[in-house]
């Protein structure tokens, strides 16, 4: 149910929010050495391939500082939705432009949310020759689909309440996984927007069937009062969202066929007073005047009355 979704967008947000809990959850080895209050997000940069012909632009690069240091690195972190070939040579040419234009050691990463291929993901790419080795350029890799939800579940962290969504889920857990998300993120007592950030990332992903959501309504039950209210808070905003988003869709729907008929009937009275005027025209002339716009159709309302004849009618419709 997720053709139309912006993932790697969605991906973005959440990590630019969140981007020391995700560091945190995935990388801890790296908060030994960064510091966690230095961080800040640099524009994206564009690349063109001039051998494709395609414009690439990366994700996410956050310029950081080396805790109790004055130097400074950059991590740069690419959301992939999709398993691409050659995705790995793609990675080291990311590299080799930010390397040219920051001058700054870069730890890389790549977050893969696919769900299919199951296979590990390539993490390094190398050029080699028969007698030596000439490079070998390694990054880190987040594949979700090889990671167990039922490992994050007590992580006391938004990134984890959010990307348990997208990891290696029974089809029949599917309903106690969005049940556990909602859960964990209840505890995480975040600020309202960065709630609806993660709990909307949630719904996306787990959009659930009829018999899935009567499962999710049985797996809330089992929580205690505290969640079970938290929990319920966000399904009803959920609910609140969708009939406000569906009223919406309804009155744009009727104020457009309310415009479409009411254009047709002034359409009508316009033929029915130049058939009156003229006599019955024929069909050519008709359906030429069923095709004008509303300002022409109101235009043709006043000249009627300085017509005299069908061919003063034809010649005015051919002037317009």
């Amino acid at each position: 149910m997720t053709e139309n979704i912006d993932h790697d967008r969605l991906f973005k947000e959440l990590i630019s929010t969140f981007f020391i809990e995700f560091i945190e959850l995935f990388f801890p080895q790296v908060l030994q050495y960064l510091d966690p209050e230095s961080v800040t997000l640099l524009d994206k940069e564009i690349f063109t391939d001039v051998t494709a012909g395609d414009k690439y632009e990366t994700d996410l690069i956050a310029k950081v500082k080396f805790l109790d240091q004055p130097s400074y690195f950059i991590v740069h972190v690419e959301a992939e939705s999709g398993a691409r070939a050659k995705f790995n040579k793609r990675m080291f040419r990311y590299f080799a432009r930010l390397d040219e234009k920051l001058d700054l050691p870069i730890y890389p990463i790549v977050i893969f949310s696919y769900d299919s291929p199951k296979t590990l993901a390539i993490n390094s790419y190398e050029i080699n020759f028969p007698d030596f080795e000439v490079l070998k350029f390694n990054y880190q890799v987040v594949q979700l689909n090889q990671l167990n939800w039922r490992d994050f579940l007590n992580r006391q962290n938004p990134i984890a309440s959010a990307l348990m969504s997208k990891m290696s889920i029974a089809t029949a857990d599917r309903p106690k996984v969005k049940a556990e998300c909602l859960r964990l993120l209840v505890t995480l007592k975040l600020n309202p927007a960065k709630m609806q950030l993660i709990s909307g990332f949630i719904d996306t992903y787990l959009r659930l069937n009829q018999i899935e959501e009567e499962k999710f309504q049985t797996e809330i039950g089992t929580f205690i009062n505290k969640e079970k209210e938290g929990v319920m808070q966000i399904v009803t905003s959920w609910m609140e969202e969708g009939i406000e988003r569906g009223i919406e869709r309804g009155i744009e729907r009727g104020i457009e066929t309310g415009i479409e008929r009411g254009i047709e009937r002034e359409k009508n009275l316009i033929l029915r007073q130049i058939n009156r005027k003229f006599g019955k025209i024929d069909v050519e002339l008709e359906t030429r005047i069923r095709k004008l716009n509303v300002e022409i159709i109101e235009d043709l309302g006043e000249a009627i009355f300085d017509l005299d004849t069908g061919e003063d009618l034809r010649n005015w419709l051919d002037n317009i």
